[in-house]
């Protein structure tokens, strides 16, 4: 059993947020033909009408994310998952296939606007917390061989061995990636405003279907909110 809790620091600035904890078990995350190439390609078609004013920060999606990200220590540069992500489709790059599972949470992203997370669940080490950094905390990002210290005062995800996403969702971490071997794993989806209430939960129960239709899995689904900041999870 593990515990999920968002610190009293991530509430000063971010009262409103709302989490979803997603868990899902017996994954099979290595038959490449279970999710057709239609549900990514089709994802990528839609997310440019998410965004269609320009430049990209007129939209109301990258507008809020960049406000959130004004209020926290980032890297220069550093942007949103869900920005990136819709940013990628709009200019002709769209996001292409890694495997079953991130494809499906990709796809729900794409369509509505949600950032997801995903962590193998076996490879999280005790608690895991949404917190702000104290400047120590050690991180190994995917595809970088060198260790990294988060910076003093920005948003992270973290279990009881270090760093599992900087700044917010922005970088997730090689320790606890969902590779094709990954079988079991602990998904986050926020919602910033309270206004998003109903695409937010029509893109749970997108990506709840998904998963049950392309692989055959049932989740788990708890909320986290400042009236709540903690809840189980397996």
């Amino acid at each position: 059993m593990h515990m999920f809790s968002v610190s009293p620091a991530f509430w000063k600035m971010f009262p409103e947020v709302k989490i979803a904890i997603i868990t899902v078990h017996n994954i099979n995350n290595q038959d490449r033909t279970q999710v057709p190439d239609s549900v990514l390609q089709h994802a990528n078609e839609i997310a440019p009408t998410l965004i269609p004013d320009e430049p990209i920060s007129n939209n109301g999606i990258v507008q809020v994310w960049r406000d959130a990200f004004r209020k926290f220590k980032t890297d220069k540069g550093a942007r949103s998952a869900i920005e990136n992500l819709l940013k990628r489709a709009k200019n002709g790059n769209p996001v292409r296939s890694i495997n079953p599972l991130v494809d499906i949470y990709n796809s729900v992203s794409l369509e509505y606007g949600f950032p997801v997370g995903c962590l193998d669940l076996d490879k999280v080490n005790g608690q895991l917390e949404l917190t702000v950094a104290n400047g120590t905390e050690h991180f190994s990002a995917i595809g970088e061989n060198d260790a990294e210290i988060a910076l003093l005062g920005e948003v992270i995800y973290r279990d009881d061995t270090d760093v599992t996403s900087r700044q917010w969702a922005w970088r997730d971490s090689s320790r606890t990636e969902v590779t094709e071997t990954t079988k079991n794993v602990v998904m986050y989806m926020e919602c910033l405003k309270p206004e998003w209430q109903v695409q937010y939960r029509n893109a749970i129960a997108c990506l709840e279907s998904r998963l049950k239709h392309y692989l055959n899995t049932t989740c788990t689904i708890t909320f986290v909110s400042i009236a709540k900041s903690s809840t189980q999870f397996n």
